[in-house]
């Protein structure tokens, strides 16, 4: 197999949660353009549409499902679905996530709750049940978790406790399952991204942008096709002996 070969991704079915915009779009559209099929799951079905919209435009054909993570059981319908439209699943992006800001004295519970279920505990829940679905009976799978460079390294300006508990969370559970579920031929993987404009990183960003760029070594933030490289790369047999590992896109922010 040649170089080019190890990353096409013609044949797989890839589940991308969050995939409606930010982040997970812009997975999708890597591991589309690469030749997976695409299923993208978020809950408002608006969303779902335009993004399928969009994807079309790039010769992309996506199933949309609409999904509310946050409810552990709406999990299995979510997984039905890909595998009724498509007869299984190769590739699981867990990429759905939230953030809440408030000091640490001062956070509320429900926050708390909030934002640990959808950024851990649902990762968990739907690797879970993909892994029993498809990845464990057909003895391959390959899950990819979007943490955060939240998951390795803490700063004041950003107030978000949940948020860094959450992806150290996602981050560790990555390693765990790669090493229990390496005997079945999945492998799982983590992508840490820094700063993307998104509609997740607005709010903060108005306020602390020009440092986080004067801070970054790259000197800019992260950009509309930055992510996808990396993506692809863990969702191909490019990185077929690569497990319980994560790469930090970042502009190398972490190290500085």
């Amino acid at each position: 197999m040649g170089v080019r070969e190890l990353f096409e991704l013609k044949g797989k079915v890839a589940l991308i949660t969050g995939g409606s915009r930010g982040l997970g779009l812009q997975i999708a559209q890597g591991l589309g353009e690469m030749g997976a099929r695409i299923a993208i799951s978020a809950r408002k079905a608006a969303e779902l549409e335009e993004a399928k919209s969009q994807l079309a435009k790039q010769g992309i054909d996506a199933l949309t499902v609409v999904n509310d993570l946050s409810k552990p059981e709406q999990t299995p319908a979510l997984v039905e679905a890909v595998v009724r439209q498509y007869g299984g699943i190769h590739i699981l992006v867990n990429n759905a996530g939230t953030s809440w800001g408030a000091p640490a004295e001062e956070y509320p519970l429900e926050a708390w709750n909030k934002v640990m279920t959808l950024n851990a505990t649902s990762v968990f829940m739907l690797s879970q049940a993909v892994a029993n679905r498809c990845f464990i009976p057909q003895r391959s799978g390959n899950i990819i978790v979007v943490a955060s460079v939240a998951a390795l390294r803490v700063g004041a300006r950003m107030k978000a406790a949940a948020y860094y508990a959450s992806k150290s969370a996602a981050l560790h559970l990555t390693r765990a399952l790669a090493a229990e579920w390496g005997s079945y031929g999945i492998r799982v993987n983590a992508i840490c991204p820094g700063f993307f404009p998104s509609k997740m990183s607005s709010g903060l960003l108005e306020t602390i942008e020009a440092s986080v760029i004067k801070s970054t070594p790259l000197g800019r933030l992260g950009g509309d096709t930055d992510l996808q490289g990396a993506a692809v790369y863990l969702a191909s047999d490019a990185s077929r002996h690569v497990t319980g590992q994560y790469i930090a896109v970042d502009g190398g922010a972490s190290i500085a």
